[in-house]
């Protein structure tokens, strides 16, 4: 008989994207994959229940924070349930058949593009050209078999659409690694352990002096460390914010628990959006 698949679990890209990797890392090879154009159709998938889960971007250990991303964390109000960290390695890939010295662009997401400048600063020949993602631009160049054309993406993307990777590891800096989220619409059922737990929340204040201190205050009382703080503009009030930020510890837990109902009190809105043990 043929092995049950998992969940449908959807994601920004194609197979072999650096998602697609990291739901793997999350929940195993046998998920059946959702590969989206957007993160927005990543949302909606499940929302309409196209898919039982999402897995999104939020930081890059280079670029910094996806802000896409944490608005629709807010407007879709799905639970945060795992996070796991994907090393970024970057590889120039082409036809079989291909020769080095006959590439004259690349295509890639423009973040990857941006991640291996020197590349390009060493081989001005190759023209960077920005696609929507890493996997698909693979995708794109074998099935259109430009004689000229290459992409940059990962190992796997190779593997999965059968190009030849020409240069490996052409990123400009090795500690590059990406951060991701994994969303459900359901509620996290938690183990009895209490250890290597996050729980992420969003709040804002009052636009008055010292209200953002003594929201954090509520934290620093009770010895929780945070350990990611993010403002996002508050779009119905200009020049005021929205705070996303991570605790270390569980959401149930009775210190959690009371630093959260403290800050409550303290801020005009407040929302958990998820505890969960990051996977290694």
């Amino acid at each position: 008989m043929p092995r049950k698949k998992g969940a449908r679990v959807a994601f920004q890209g194609e197979r072999g994207a650096f998602s697609y990797s990291a739901a793997v890392k999350l929940l195993g090879n046998d998920i059946q994959d959702l590969p989206c154009t957007s993160f927005q159709q990543v949302f909606e998938a499940v929302k309409m229940e196209s898919a039982r889960s999402a897995v999104i971007p939020i930081e890059n250990t280079l670029h910094g924070s996806i802000h896409e991303n944490y608005d629709y964390l807010l407007e879709y109000g799905f639970t945060i349930s795992g996070e796991t960290k994907v090393r970024i390695a970057h590889h120039l890939i082409g036809r079989p058949g291909m020769r080095f010295r006959d590439i004259r662009k690349a295509f890639s997401h423009p973040v990857a593009l941006n991640q291996c400048r020197l590349f390009f600063q060493e081989y001005p020949q190759i023209e960077p050209v920005s696609f929507y993602d890493t996997a698909g631009s693979v995708k794109m160049i074998m099935e259109a078999r430009e004689p000229h054309s290459a992409a940059i993406a990962s190992e796997s993307a190779a593997a999965i659409f059968g190009g030849k990777i020409f240069r490996r590891n052409i990123e400009d800096n090795s500690q590059n690694f990406t951060r991701f989220f994994l969303l459900t619409k359901q509620a996290t059922r938690f183990p009895t352990t209490l250890e290597g737990w996050k729980t992420s929340i969003v709040f804002s204040t009052k636009n008055v002096a010292g209200a953002l201190f003594r929201a954090l205050a509520c934290f620093a009382l009770r010895d929780l460390n945070l350990s990611k703080i993010e403002s996002r503009p508050l779009r119905s009030k200009p020049w005021e914010y929205l705070f996303y930020v991570d605790i270390l510890g569980r959401s149930d837990e009775a210190t959690v628990q009371n630093a959260l109902n403290h800050l409550s009190e303290t801020t005009e809105f407040l929302r958990v959006l998820g505890s969960y043990r990051p996977t290694p």
